[in-house]
């Protein structure tokens, strides 16, 4: 058994972009990995699926592992030789009891490391339009927790905060807003002093409260403010309007479900967040490949045989050179044929497999793909069509009717997914969902199988091509269609329903 080694991880205030490479490179790398409840699910969705994953999440007053254990629980995973992290939000070392952690470690001889995290205390404010310093309102920036322990009370020395003439930033204070604002009062700190209250701060649900010492618990109060939350007390508060870039990205507020399958989603999410949405990732399908292919394995020894491949997805793609790679197959193998692709997001995952496409249809559909081929195919010449088990009629039926020889391989199975479907149905009924995407017929299948009891009047589909538009059509979902066959058109598109 190898030596175990602990990393103390900073996961930041939330958003997948704020995580930082160190952060990155140890999670994906980690063989058991402890995370708190603010480490958001996008940054969870990094774990390595073999991981052992341990939920030490911690609400007020409802701890689901003790400190103690969680410590324990680090040492005996290290000692059994695993590469653990120890993933917490924002950074470890404030008021993260990240040293405590590594007390016990210390002491047995366990090596380890600390990733700093970006703190919530400077980019939370940031995100809500607030510079912590500024040369006209303040030269320095102090950062207080708010938080106590049970039956005590908050140990903040009010007078000497009153006198800083600093922004004073309040982490894990919420739930003790109105002490805090009243020690401040008491402390002779001019009541009328500005405050913002950041709920959720760095996420697409982020909202922003701002008043004065006097009057914030009040509006805070009105507004239901939850954790978490960041309190910021000072002048600069007052430049949060003026500066709050957030909430004006262009689909600020609004809520889509993303349906493709998670292997290929992540390029759309995260654009969509770029751009301000809240985005629910649904993969409603999944994509299995095919183990044990006979059928591709023996084309593959008679690949020679054909003139051209055709892949209708990048998925096919990454499958078809995996296969390959594992069959310890030179890919001069493919020396001489012509390789075909559906669309751009195909020829760049053949492109990143070092092959640049021979043809590439216009408009990115089955049809105009099979009658792109067809129009350039020769006497004699064969084609492989590389593709899901459930494809598409369109391309067999138009190189048979050309009398076109070809054989058509499956490469993979899409089977749908039913996962936190009762959620996404009430989120829908409750008029919770703006828009969904849907990038392929099957992904509209898997969708509306999945929740039967979803009133599907009330959603909009963006729907990537005219036979996915067929379908959703077919199952009376609203919808409008991209202007290509691309992620960056669906995205032009949602922009546009949302201007119009």
């Amino acid at each position: 058994m190898g030596q175990g080694f602990v990393a103390l991880v900073g996961a930041g205030p939330g958003e997948l972009g704020l995580l930082t490479l160190k952060a990155k490179e140890c999670i994906e790398k980690a063989d058991v990995v402890v995370y708190d409840r603010l480490v958001s699910s996008e940054i969870l969705d990094l774990i390595p699926s073999g991981a052992k994953k341990i939920d030490a999440g911690k609400d007020a007053g409802n701890h689901k592992i003790t400190q103690e254990n969680i410590n324990q629980i680090l040492l005996t995973e290290a000692q059994k030789g695993n590469f653990v992290v120890r993933l917490k939000g924002g950074d470890p070392f404030l008021f993260g009891r990240g040293a405590e952690e590594l007390e016990l470690l210390a002491e047995s001889n366990i090596p380890f490391e600390v990733v700093p995290g970006v703190t919530s205390a400077l980019s939370v404010p940031a995100y809500a339009g607030i510079p912590v310093t500024h040369r006209d309102f303040s030269s320095s920036v102090h950062i207080i927790t708010g938080h106590r322990k049970k039956d005590e009370k908050l140990k903040i020395n009010y007078k000497a905060l009153s006198q800083l003439e600093g922004t004073l930033v309040f982490l894990m204070g919420v739930a003790n807003l109105k002490e805090i604002m009243d020690g401040l009062i008491e402390a002779n700190m001019d009541s009328l002093t500005p405050v913002a209250v950041i709920e959720n701060g760095t996420y697409p649900n982020q909202r922003t409260v701002v008043g004065t010492i006097e009057n914030i618990y009040e509006k805070a109060t009105r507004c239901n403010i939850k954790p978490p939350a960041v309190i910021v007390v000072g002048k600069v508060c007052n430049l949060s309007v003026k500066y709050d870039w957030f909430r004006k990205r262009p689909l600020f507020g609004k809520k889509i479900i993303v349906t493709r399958p998670k292997i290929s989603g992540n390029t759309l999410c995260t654009k969509l967040r770029n751009l301000g949405a809240e985005v629910y990732e649904y993969p409603c399908i999944e994509i299995e490949e095919i183990f044990d292919n006979e059928l591709l394995k023996n084309e593959i020894d008679h690949i020679s045989d054909y003139s051209w491949l055709v892949f209708t997805s990048k998925n096919g793609v990454k499958i078809f050179f995996d296969f390959i790679k594992r069959e310890a197959k030179d890919f001069r193998i493919l020396s001489g044929i012509k390789i075909a692709a559906i669309g751009s997001q195909t020829a760049q995952a053949l492109k990143d497999n070092g092959i640049i496409s021979d043809f590439v249809p216009d408009i990115f559909d089955g049809e105009h793909l099979a009658k792109g081929i067809a129009e350039r195919v020769g006497n004699g010449d064969k084609v492989l069509l590389l593709r899901a088990m459930k494809g598409t009629e369109e391309i067999p039926k138009i190189l048979e009717g050309r009398g076109i020889f070809y054989k058509d391989i499956p490469l993979y199975d899409t089977l749908l997914k039913n996962e936190n479907a009762k959620y996404f149905e009430n989120l829908i009924n409750h008029n919770e969902i703006d828009f969904v995407t849907f990038t392929s017929s099957s992904t509209v299948e898997g969708f509306v199988k999945s929740m039967p009891k979803a009133d599907l009047s009330k959603i909009t589909g963006i729907c990537i091509g005219n036979k996915t538009a067929q379908t959703a059509k077919h199952y009376g979902i609203k919808h409008v269609i991209s202007q290509q066959a691309t992620i960056d058109s669906m995205i032009a598109k949602i922009l546009e329903v949302c201007n119009e």
